[in-house]
């Protein structure tokens, strides 16, 4: 993975704080909080540890974390690395504000096909609205807040969506969050109890496994080719953090130098630093040999 990614455009916000909210329809949202400062940062830095945070937090929800705790985890998760982006994430192409409409695949979160543009919009400012005009193919948008100015000429190139999803009134609904974090984790959970009872499950569990996995997909990012001093070079696109999450996943689970295990005593997700390694620490591996020999020595006295 790291050379495959090793020459990306990738720059990220994350701000110095978030909270929740809910809007008049009852839906609940992550927003920026008040006074929160804008941090830029490179997520593929820390790809590895990004991926895992985001499928132990589905895993969290897979296991039915109560739901105050499973909050917290959601929102301790978007103040390290930031917002997802779904909304560059979702439709055919992050380029959709220069369409007279917005078009969008199947996905979990949105019905419809097409929708305008400001309606679209309208997902992720559900409190304070951008000022953001539309006729046709023609848009504008402005920005007047010395951050969000800052930010807007941070993102140099990249598509006018990405840097309005990066601003201070941009939010993102939580139960979005955990269903995309629930469908990495349960990609991962099909992938690793596969191969590890292959043997002792039958052809119809195997198919049902393999069923399950198909289901899962995500949007490529672009790339483009850029000329280095000794050879071309592809450099990756990443318009959200999403896709980024996406992508990397995807190839370390596909990767087989990549050995992503499950913990046999906390069930946290962790990438083994050997091969065979069942314990995502030694304080796991130590308190699971205390507990099975806890219960060894159960069984033995109710024998007798």
């Amino acid at each position: 993975m790291k050379n495959l990614f090793e020459h990306t455009s990738a720059p990220w916000i994350r701000y110095s704080g978030y909270e929740y909210k809910t809007d008049s329809n009852g839906d609940l949202y992550i927003t920026v909080s008040k006074g929160a400062k804008p941090e830029m940062y490179r997520p593929m830095q820390e790809a590895g540890r990004l991926v895992m945070d985001a499928v132990n937090v589905g895993l969290a929800s897979m296991h039915k974390m109560p739901e105050e705790e499973l909050k917290e985890a959601i929102l301790s998760f978007v103040k390290k690395y930031g917002f997802l982006g779904f909304m560059t994430a979702l439709p055919t192409t992050v380029d959709f504000i220069t369409y007279k409409s917005v078009y969008l695949p199947k996905n979990h979160f949105i019905k419809e096909e097409s929708l305008s543009t400001e309606d679209y919009l309208s997902y992720f400012y559900p409190f304070d609205k951008p000022d953001f005009r539309k006729s046709g193919i023609e848009s504008g948008w402005s920005v007047t807040d010395r951050e969000g100015i800052a930010i807007t000429m941070a993102m140099g190139n990249a598509p006018q969506a990405v840097a309005m999803e990066l601003q201070k009134g941009y939010a993102e609904r939580y139960d979005w969050i955990v269903k995309e974090f629930t469908d990495l984790a349960f990609t991962f959970v099909t992938s690793f109890l596969y191969y590890t009872d292959y043997d002792k499950i039958d052809e119809q569990t195997r198919s049902l496994y393999r069923q399950g996995i198909s289901a899962f997909g995500g949007i490529s990012p672009t790339y483009r080719i850029a000329l280095e001093k000794d050879a071309p070079i592809i450099v990756w696109d990443f318009h959200s953090l999403l896709v980024m999450v996406q992508m990397c996943f995807s190839f370390m689970l596909t990767d087989k130098d990549s050995d992503l295990r499950l913990c046999k005593h906390c069930n946290k997700a962790f990438v083994a630093s050997r091969k065979g390694n069942e314990f995502c620490s030694p304080q796991c591996k130590n308190q699971y040999n205390v507990y099975k020999s806890r219960k060894k020595k159960k069984g033995n006295r109710s024998d007798n």
